[in-house]
């Protein structure tokens, strides 16, 4: 029951954040046309995965991640590294999810249109069918998922 509730939980806010992300953004994605900084050099690009590196997604990428975290905080759980290894592949779990989201629920994208020849932000480093990022996340938070269970 606790696996169903953890997905459930994890589709439940990637729906959420992604719908937040629409009503933000709208059909401009990577924070385009935001009124946000944005710096873009070398070192960001390899941190972002070939992106700039944005005021709004560093405050939104840290915001989320201390809300996962927030259990520590309240005494609602003990911190130790099998829990904070499921808090870390909530979030990874979560940023794939969301970002899949955020085009398949936005009216200006559609799964149709889900492909790195037309998605500047992620063409620098789209793998076969989807961002490298998914992969990494995905394969990364699967290894911690199981660790925190003791799987691994």
């Amino acid at each position: 029951m606790a696996h169903i509730l953890f997905f459930l939980s994890l589709i439940a806010c990637a729906t959420l954040l992604a719908l937040v992300e629409i009503q933000v953004e709208g059909g401009e994605g990577w924070a385009a046309k935001l009124p946000t900084w944005k710096v873009d050099n070398r070192f960001t690009r390899l941190l972002m995965s070939g992106k700039p590196l944005t005021g709004y997604h560093t405050y939104m990428i840290s915001f989320v991640f201390v809300i996962a975290h927030l259990a520590f905080g309240l005494g609602i759980a003990a911190w130790n590294l099998r829990n904070e290894a499921r808090v870390v592949s909530f979030t990874l779990f979560l940023w794939s999810l969301e970002d899949f989201l955020w085009f398949i629920l936005n009216p200006a994208w559609g799964l149709r249109r889900f492909r790195g020849d037309r998605i500047w932000w992620h063409a620098p480093t789209w793998w076969w069918f989807m961002p490298r990022d998914y992969w990494m996340y995905v394969v990364i938070g699967s290894a911690l998922y199981a660790y925190s269970w003791g799987a691994l």
